[in-house]
C-alpha cells in the first residue's frame, strides 16, 4: 500500500524505546516483553504488542516487525505486512505512519531518519550484523528512497556496552577488523567489545549528520531485558515512524 498523496508533505519524526515494565508477561519476561520467539505465551506478546500500539498512538497493523536473523538483509517496505518480515534485520520506508520495530536485548538497536525526506530506517545491529555491514545497507536503502546521508540523523539504543560485553580475545579482533572501534575491554581488563562505538564509527565514516547514543547498558540496568544477564528473557523494543507535521497527535510513551 502507498500513500502517494502524502508525497512532500512536512513530516515529523516519532522514536521510542520501551522498556520491560508495563506488559503482562509472567517471569522470566516480566513484563513487557515484546519478542515472540523467545518461549513467552503468545496470548501475553500479543497483548504487549497492541499496548505498544496504543501507546504510540497507531493501530497494530502499523506496527511492522521483522525475524531478525543477525543477518545483512535489508527490506523496503511500503505498507503494513500480515507478518513479520522474513529473515531481515534492516527496515526502511518512506510512508507516513507506519511504525518500524527492532527487538534487541543487548544487540544494538539503531534508528534512522532524513527528517525532510521523510525517509527512516530502523536497524538490528548485534556483533554478527554490524560485522558484516547492515547498517551500511541501511544506510544505502535509505539513500536510494532519497535520503541524504548528511541529512540522516541516528539514535542507538539501550545495549550491552563495552565494559560488560565480555568476548574471547580472537573474537573481539575479528570483530574490530571489520567493525573498527569497537574492540574493547572490561573493568577487569579481560577483552570485550562495545559494538555501539563500532556502529557510531560506521555512521561517522557514511557522512550522517547527527549521531545521539542511549547510554544505558541493558546488561547493567534491569529496567531493560538482557541476554547476556540473564536467559531466557524477553525483548524491548525501538520504533520509529513519521506523522504529518500538522498532526495534533502527541509522541507516544512506551
Amino acid at each position: 500500500m502507498t500513500e502517494d498523496s502524502q508525497a512532500g508533505a512536512p513530516r515529523r519524526v516519532r522514536r521510542v524505546f520501551t522498556t520491560r515494565s508495563g506488559g503482562v508477561s509472567a517471569a522470566p519476561y516480566d513484563s513487557f516483553n515484546l519478542g515472540d520467539h523467545v518461549g513467552d505465551a503468545p496470548e501475553a506478546v500479543a497483548a504487549n504488542r497492541s499496548r505498544l500500539a496504543a501507546s504510540v498512538g497507531l493501530a497494530p497493523e502499523r506496527l511492522v516487525w521483522m525475524e531478525q536473523v543477525h543477518s545483512w538483509n535489508v527490506t523496503v517496505v511500503d505498507g503494513p505486512v500480515s507478518e513479520p518480515v522474513e529473515v531481515t534485520d534492516a527496515l526502511v520506508t518512506n510512508q507516513v505512519g507506519l511504525a518500524l520495530v527492532v527487538l534487541t536485548a543487548d544487540c544494538v538497536p539503531l534508528l534512522l531518519s532524513d527528517d525532510e525526506s521523510g525517509v527512516i530506517a530502523a536497524v538490528h545491529a548485534g556483533r554478527i550484523g554490524a560485522r558484516v555491514g547492515i547498517v551500511r545497507k541501511a544506510l544505502d536503502a535509505m539513500v536510494a528512497l532519497g535520503a541524504e546521508p548528511s541529512r540522516i540523523g541516528a539514535l542507538l539504543g539501550p545495549s550491552a556496552c563495552g565494559k560488560c560485553y565480555e568476548v574471547p580475545a580472537h573474537m573481539r579482533a575479528d570483530v574490530a577488523k571489520h567493525l573498527p572501534g569497537s574492540a574493547s575491554q572490561t573493568r577487569s581488563r579481560t577483552p570485550a567489545l562495545d559494538i555501539a562505538a563500532g556502529v557510531r564509527r560506521q555512521l561517522e565514516d557514511y557522512g550522517v549528520g547527527a549521531i545521539a547514543v542511549d547510554p544505558r547498558c541493558t546488561i547493567e540496568d534491569k529496567e531493560l531485558f538482557s541476554h547476556r544477564r540473564g536467559a531466557p528473557t524477553g525483548r524491548i523494543a525501538g520504533a520509529i515512524w513519521t506523522e504529518l507535521a500538522e498532526s495534533d497527535s502527541a509522541e507516544g510513551q512506551a
